[in-house]
């Protein structure tokens, strides 16, 4: 994407600009309820208020996706579909005819906001991928002298929580 103008207000020292805008969970202390968001700058932009304006309305992201706990739904979307919904959104942030005083409701500082776990996090694998992770572990269940087991070098080691 071309550098362009983006009608908020953001920060020279900010990451978060309309090049990246980075999804996540969040509450206010107005309102508790747990729901999607973007940063741009110091503020947090609400996915769920910006579909409410038709902004979004071409993907049908509904409320079950927009107002959640988690982003799994969301991502369960797919990268096709949720890289079209980044790109939309880079283009109404540098859409001209908007403006600040406008859309500010669909904004809140992120000083004000609460982030939260942003996955559900359902499953996962891990590998002793670090020989000095191995060696520590090893020490704990076995020997110290024989903590890392000869076929370590060979075979990942792995385990399913």
């Amino acid at each position: 994407m071309e550098k362009t103008h983006c009608w908020v207000e953001i920060p020279s020292d900010s990451d978060f600009t309309v090049h990246n805008l980075p999804l996540g969970v969040y509450s206010t202390t107005d309102n508790d309820q747990r729901r999607l968001g973007v940063a741009i700058g110091n503020h947090i932009l609400d996915l769920h208020q910006v579909a409410q304006t038709k902004v979004l309305e071409e993907f049908q992201l509904n409320d079950e996706i927009l107002v959640n706990p988690f982003l799994n739904d969301y991502i369960a979307l797919g990268k096709p579909l949720t890289n079209k919904v980044r790109t939309r959104l880079q283009q109404w942030l540098t859409t001209a005819d908007n403006s600040w005083e406008d859309q500010m409701h669909l904004f809140c500082l992120q000083s004000e906001a609460k982030m939260h776990l942003p996955l559900r996090v359902g499953d996962y694998t891990d590998f002793y991928s670090s020989i000095e992770h191995a060696t520590n572990v090893g020490r704990m269940f076995r020997d110290p002298e024989n903590a890392l087991l000869p076929n370590w070098r060979h075979l990942p080691v792995g385990y399913h929580g």
